[in-house]
């Protein structure tokens, strides 16, 4: 019977990540597995505790949303230690990109029962962050600055924030030219935002790459283009079924590194709570960590 050791983010999700974790926690007890908890007091500490739990060969639940999910999964990116989610948090994309059930009951029996699988990992590189590895996407443009006022937004919840945030963030955003080089071969763009992605979702389920896939050694990189912006309003909607791809404003590349530059000063994100300014280089890293799901 499997060990785990929970890391859990107390923040997330207000109360709901106790919660949600007591849940859990009962019914994996309950079938003969141990658990122990650990609370985190910041990312760097949630990743500390995981790699000790690691070493010690139990499986670590990350407790929270993509923050913890995108932390703890890059550091053990690498390791073998096999990671498992329990989604707490506003967004929880990643875990949506696993398909993982809502239900404490049908979690539980993922987590206990489930072979691991590997999946990719992104390795982000730049001045600031050297070296990180991050799950899900990374994204330079006015979806980065829509991140930061969601992350300040602590009175909102879910979707509701990243909304409002991409709200805030069009109004007072100004089309970038880009330069990016993806695999050796370099493009120019002018536009609202690059994002690299490894998962579907980004933003509490907008669907920014719908076929992108965890498991493929293959980045899709999405570039929205200039437009006017009641265009670009129609286009945030159209995220919610990935149908913004099918417009000649959206542009869908893929390969395994990519270096983005920009003329102006550009912020960038990344699924573990990266926010910095370009430039940046990112590449996948194909089947670097074992999952859960």
């Amino acid at each position: 019977m499997r060990q785990f050791t929970a890391v859990v983010n107390p923040t997330a999700g207000g109360s709901t990540g106790a919660a949600t974790l007591l849940q859990v926690a009962r019914l994996l007890r309950e079938a003969g597995a141990t658990l122990d908890t650990e609370y985190s007091h910041s990312l760097a500490h949630a990743q500390e505790l995981a790699r000790r739990a690691g070493e010690r060969g139990r499986v670590v639940l990350a407790v929270g949303g993509d923050g913890i999910a995108g932390g703890i999964g890059g550091a053990l990116s690498g390791t073998g230690t096999v990671l498992g989610l329990v989604p707490a948090g506003r967004g929880n994309d990643f875990a949506r990109a696993l398909k993982l059930p809502h239900e404490p009951e049908a979690l539980a029996r993922v987590l206990l029962h489930a072979e691991p699988r590997r999946v990719d990992t992104i390795e982000v590189e730049s001045a600031v962050h050297q070296r990180t590895v991050v799950l899900g996407s990374v994204y330079a443009g006015v979806d980065a600055l829509a991140n930061r006022h969601a992350n300040r937004a602590r009175l909102l919840r879910g979707s509701v924030s990243y909304y409002t945030g991409g709200l805030r963030a069009v109004s007072s955003w100004r089309p970038a030219d880009y330069r990016i080089t993806l695999d050796g071969e370099e493009h120019t763009h002018r536009g609202y935002t690059v994002v690299a992605a490894n998962s579907p979702y980004y933003g509490s389920g907008r669907l920014i790459a719908p076929e992108a896939r965890v498991d493929d050694g293959l980045l899709d990189i999405v570039l929205i283009s200039e437009a006017p912006r009641h265009l670009f309003f129609t286009l945030m909607n159209d995220l919610k079924t990935g149908t913004h791809v099918h417009r000649p404003q959206v542009r869908v590349l893929r390969g395994r590194e990519l270096r983005i530059e920009a003329s102006r000063p550009v912020p960038y994100g990344a699924d573990g709570e990266v926010d910095a300014t370009l430039p940046v280089t990112v590449r996948v890293r194909p089947g670097d960590l074992a999952m859960l799901y």
